[in-house]
C-alpha cells in the first residue's frame, strides 16, 4: 500500500513553502505580495498579488532539472512567445536573470525559482477529475488544442536553439531504456506478479517498435510533453498553454497521445481525438501512415505514468491514481500486444 505525508505534515510543508516563496520574491522586488498556493505536485506554484497585479511564482522540485536545463526551458518559452504563441511571459529578476537558484533556510540545497506574468483562463480540468461539464464542448476545445499543438511543433521545427541549450529527451532511452526519464515502470511495487510480467513484455515490444522510428524534424523535435487538461487554460474561445517543466525532445505523436490520454473511457473520447487530429492537421501535415503509430505512443505514455508514481510514491497524486494508472496501462498493453490497439486504445 502506498503511504505519504500526513495532513499535518503537508500543512507544515506548505507553510514552509509559503515562507520560502515570500523570501524568494525579494529578487523581483515583490516581497510584500500576497501569496496563495495553487498547485503543489512536481513544483509548488503560487499566485502572487501586489498592487492590483498578479503573477505566478514557481518553486522547482529539487534535482529535476539543473540550471542549464531550466534556462533552456525559459529560452524556448520566450521564443514561442515571440512566434505569437500565448505562453506565460517570463519576468526577469531585478538584476535581469531569468530565474534564481539560491539556498533557502531549512532546505538541503539550492532551490530554483522563477516568475511569470499571470495568464487569464481556467484550467480545462485536472488529471484526477477529468474535464467535467466541458465534455459538452469537447470537439471545439480539442480542435483548438490540436491547432495549438501544431503551431508549437511548427515553431520548434523551424527554431534553432541558442548555444548551450539542453533539455531531456522522450526518446527510446527516455521512454523505455534502462533508466527511463520518469522511472523503471516495470518495477512499480504496486504491480501484481502477472502485471509485472505484462509490463516487462510491453517494454520489450516498445523497445523494438520505437527503435524502428526515425527522428526527422517532420515527426520529432521539441515538445511540451504535458498537454493535459490542467495545463490548458480556457478563456472563451482561446486555449493557452502553461507549465513547460516536462518539455524536451520527443516525437510529435507523443504530444498528441498525452493530450487525450486521461479522456480514455469517456463517451466523448473519440470526438475529442478526432477533433484534436483535425485541429493539428489545420496547422501541420500528419499523414495517415504516421498517425497509425498513435497507439504505440498512447501505450508509451501510459507506461511513463507508472514510472512517475513509482519514483514519487509520497505524492497525493500517486496515492490516489496508481490503481487507475495500472489498470489503464495493462488494458492498453494487452490490446497492443495482441494487435488490437486502435486509435481509441
Amino acid at each position: 500500500m502506498l503511504t505519504g505525508p500526513s495532513l499535518l505534515e503537508r500543512e507544515e510543508a506548505e507553510t514552509h513553502l509559503t515562507a520560502t516563496a515570500g523570501e524568494a520574491l525579494d529578487a523581483w522586488g515583490w516581497r510584500q505580495a500576497r501569496l496563495r498556493l495553487i498547485k503543489h505536485r512536481e513544483n509548488a506554484v503560487f499566485e502572487a498579488s501586489l498592487a492590483g497585479r498578479r503573477r505566478a511564482l514557481r518553486l522547482h522540485r529539487q534535482g529535476y532539472h539543473d540550471d542549464v536545463e531550466l534556462r533552456s526551458e525559459l529560452q524556448w518559452m520566450r521564443a514561442l512567445e515571440a512566434a505569437g504563441i500565448e505562453v506565460p511571459h517570463v519576468v526577469p529578476t531585478a538584476s535581469g536573470e531569468l530565474f534564481i537558484s539560491r539556498q533557502f533556510h531549512g532546505l538541503p540545497g539550492a532551490l530554483q525559482v522563477d516568475l511569470f506574468e499571470w495568464i487569464e483562463g481556467e484550467p480545462l480540468g485536472a488529471v484526477e477529475t477529468g474535464i467535467g461539464d466541458r465534455g459538452r464542448d469537447v470537439a471545439q476545445i480539442y480542435c483548438t488544442i490540436g491547432a495549438l499543438a501544431g503551431r508549437l511543433h511548427n515553431q520548434s521545427s523551424a527554431w534553432t536553439p541558442p548555444p548551450g541549450f539542453r533539455r531531456h529527451a522522450w526518446d527510446l532511452d527516455g521512454l523505455v531504456g534502462q533508466q527511463p526519464f520518469w522511472g523503471r515502470f516495470w518495477e512499480l511495487p504496486a504491480l501484481s506478479h502477472d502485471e509485472r510480467k505484462l509490463m516487462k513484455r510491453t517494454r520489450e515490444r516498445l523497445l523494438k517498435d520505437i527503435s524502428d522510428l526515425d527522428q526527422s524534424p517532420a515527426n520529432y523535435g521539441l515538445i511540451h510533453a504535458d498537454f493535459v487538461a490542467e495545463n490548458l487554460l480556457v478563456d472563451g474561445d482561446e486555449v493557452r498553454l502553461i507549465d513547460f517543466d516536462d518539455a524536451g525532445f520527443g516525437w510529435h505523436l507523443f504530444e498528441l497521445a498525452t493530450s487525450t490520454h486521461f479522456l480514455m473511457g469517456e463517451d466523448y473520447f473519440d470526438a475529442a481525438q478526432e477533433a484534436l487530429i483535425r485541429g493539428y492537421r489545420s496547422q501541420r501535415p500528419l499523414a495517415d501512415e504516421q498517425l497509425s503509430r498513435l497507439p504505440l505512443f498512447t501505450l508509451a505514455r501510459a507506461t511513463t505514468y507508472l514510472g512517475w508514481v513509482h519514483t514519487r510514491p509520497e505524492t497525493e497524486t500517486a496515492q490516489e491514481m496508481t490503481p487507475m494508472l495500472i489498470s489503464s496501462a495493462c488494458e492498453l498493453a494487452e490490446a497492443y500486444l495482441t494487435d488490437k490497439g486502435g486509435l481509441n486504445g
